[in-house]
């Protein structure tokens, strides 16, 4: 058996996916839990997840947007980051998803991609939604 992708939401596909149903981050959201991918989450992304989606810039309220996180918190694979490389990335903030990348040597699917020109180095693939969802869709 092939093991599944696993990746790591980006906080902007997120809120883009909850923003919108029409694009391709709502599809990827909407496959959380359908074993097509495996997501990979961290102490930090889910705090970072709550207070973006939660700066009341989405039709949702609180209480749905908590929903949303446990169903992620849920259906992801967890991990404890113990190492701090910072600043490595155009943007510091980011540098907590480059660990969690290595950690769980997970692809990062985001909008930034220019952010994350520095995660070849380590391995690690970045990629758009987009460029994940075609991924998906040309695999057996």
């Amino acid at each position: 058996m092939t093991e599944l992708p696993r990746i790591i939401f980006d906080t902007n596909v997120l809120f883009s996916a909850l923003r919108s149903r029409l694009g391709v981050s709502f599809r990827l959201l909407s496959l959380v839990g359908e074993s097509r991918f495996s997501l990979q989450v961290s102490a930090p992304l889910i705090a970072e997840y709550e207070a973006v989606l939660k700066r009341g810039q989405l039709a949702l309220s609180d209480a749905q947007i908590d929903d949303v996180i446990d169903f992620i918190c849920a259906e992801s694979e967890h991990h404890r980051i113990f190492y701090l490389w910072r600043p490595i990335l155009k943007d510091p903030d980011d540098d907590f998803l480059l660990e969690l990348a290595v950690k769980s040597q997970a692809i990062i699917v985001t909008w930034n991609v220019a952010d994350f020109k520095k995660a070849s180095p380590f391995g690690i693939q970045v990629m758009t939604p987009r460029q994940f969802m075609q991924k998906l869709e040309n695999t057996p």
